[in-house]
C-alpha cells in the first residue's frame, strides 16, 4: 500500500470530528498546499487526474462540503443549480428519475442540485424570481413549458443561465431537451389503427403546455391521414384526478358514444382510461386499446396488453445536467437542444407493425 493511500485510510477509519473539515484538513492529510487541493476539487485542467482523484477521495471520506458563502463571497457563483418542480407533476417515480439522472452528472462536479416545489396553480414565473433576485442559484433547470413561456424571457433578460425540460414556441432561442410529443400521438395513431380500431380519444395534457398542443397536432394528423373518426373528451386531461378520468370514461362508455382506442398522456391516465372502461364492461384488447407513453416497465410488467413508447426521463436529467453547467461555463451556446424522438414497444404476442410514424 502506498504511502497516500495510507493517508486516505486512516482519515476514513477516523472518528468524523464535530469540527467541519476544510480545504486545510484535506492539504495536511495529503501533503498538498491549499490551493492545489482547491483547484483539484474544482477540476482545474492543470491539475494531474491522479491528483485529484486523491484530493476527492480524502474529502469525501472525511465529509468535507465547501461553504457556499465562501465560494460565492470569492467567485461571485454559489455553485448551485435549482431545479424548479411542480408539486403536483410527481407520477409514477418520473421526477425521481429527473433528479437521480442530474445527480449522476452533478455528483463528478463542483455544482450542488437543490430541489424547489411550487404549486402549479399559482404563478410559474414567482419561484424563478425569487431565484434570480436572491442570487440562490448559478443555472436553473424547469420544466412545464408553455408556448409563451414568461420563465424562458425574463432569464434570457436576466442573463441567467438556464435549461428547460420542454420546448417554447417563441423566437426567443434557448437549450432545451424534449420528448417528441407530436411523433408519439400520430405513431400512437397509427398502431391504433393496425389493431382496428377506429373511433379513437386524445387524453391530452393541460393545453396551455406546449407539449400538448404538440400531443394534439400529431394526433389529429394521424386521425386526417388514416379517415378515422375523433372522440371528444374535452372535460378532462392528464392533470385531472385519476378518479375523475375514470368516472369521466365510464360515463362516455355509457351514454352511447364509446371509444375502441385511447391514446394516453401519462402513465396515471392511462390506468385511470382503463378502469373506467373496464367498469363499463369492456375488455382491454379485445373491445379497445389503449397506447401510452412511460419512463418505466410498469405496464409491460403487469398490463401487457396496453401499448407502450418509452420516455427515458434519467437520460434526460443527464443532458439537463451537463447543459446547464457548460452554460454557466460558457461552453455551449443557446442553440444547444436534444429531441428525443419516441418508439412504440410491440409487445411479443401481437406482432402487428406500426404502419409509419416514428
Amino acid at each position: 500500500m502506498s504511502h497516500d493511500e495510507t493517508r486516505i485510510e486512516s482519515a476514513a477509519e477516523q472518528p468524523r470530528s464535530s469540527v467541519r473539515p476544510t480545504l486545510k484538513t484535506i492539504a495536511r492529510l495529503a501533503g498538498l498546499g491549499v490551493t492545489t487541493v482547491s483547484r483539484a476539487l474544482h477540476d482545474a485542467p492543470d491539475i494531474g487526474e491522479e491528483t485529484k482523484a486523491r484530493v476527492r477521495q480524502l474529502a469525501q471520506s472525511l465529509g468535507y462540503q465547501p461553504n457556499r458563502a465562501g465560494v460565492r463571497l470569492r467567485t461571485g457563483r454559489s455553485h448551485v443549480i435549482a431545479l424548479v418542480l411542480a408539486t403536483e407533476s410527481e407520477e409514477l417515480g418520473i421526477n425521481s428519475q429527473l433528479i437521480y439522472g442530474i445527480s449522476e452528472v452533478l455528483t463528478a462536479t463542483s455544482y450542488q442540485l437543490v430541489v424547489m416545489l411550487h404549486d402549479p396553480a399559482a404563478d410559474p414565473l414567482g419561484p424563478i424570481r425569487n431565484i434570480v433576485e436572491a442570487g440562490a442559484a448559478d443555472g436553473i433547470l424547469f420544466a412545464r413549458i408553455e408556448p409563451r413561456d414568461a420563465r424562458v424571457r425574463f432569464l434570457t433578460e436576466h442573463g441567467v443561465p438556464f435549461v428547460t425540460h420542454g420546448r417554447t414556441d417563441m423566437s426567443i432561442e434557448h437549450p432545451y431537451f424534449d420528448f417528441d410529443n407530436d411523433a408519439y400521438a400520430e405513431s400512437a395513431v397509427r398502431r391504433l389503427a393496425s389493431l382496428g380500431r377506429r373511433r379513437l380519444a386524445l387524453l391530452a395534457p393541460p393545453l396551455h403546455l406546449t407539449y400538448a398542443l404538440h400531443m394534439t397536432a400529431g394526433f389529429h394528423r394521424g386521425i386526417v391521414a388514416l379517415g378515422l373518426e375523433r372522440i371528444s373528451v374535452d372535460t378532462i386531461d392528464t392533470d385531472s384526478p385519476h378518479e375523475l378520468i375514470q368516472a369521466d370514461v365510464f360515463r362516455l362508455i355509457e351514454s352511447g358514444t364509446r371509444p375502441d382506442g385511447f391514446v394516453c398522456g401519462s402513465a396515471v391516465a392511462a390506468l385511470a382510461v382503463t378502469a373506467g372502461a373496464e367498469a363499463a364492461g369492456l375488455v382491454l384488447g379485445c373491445d379497445f386499446d389503449v397506447v401510452v407513453k412511460e419512463s418505466s416497465n410498469l405496464f409491460r410488467k403487469f398490463r401487457p396488453a396496453i401499448e407502450t413508447a418509452h420516455e427515458d426521463f434519467r437520460a434526460a436529467g443527464r443532458w439537463l445536467a451537463k447543459t446547464i453547467v457548460d452554460r454557466i461555463e460558457g461552453t455551449a451556446d443557446a442553440s444547444v437542444h436534444f429531441l428525443d424522438v419516441p418508439r412504440l414497444a410491440v409487445p411479443e404476442q401481437r406482432e402487428t407493425v406500426v404502419a409509419g410514424g416514428a
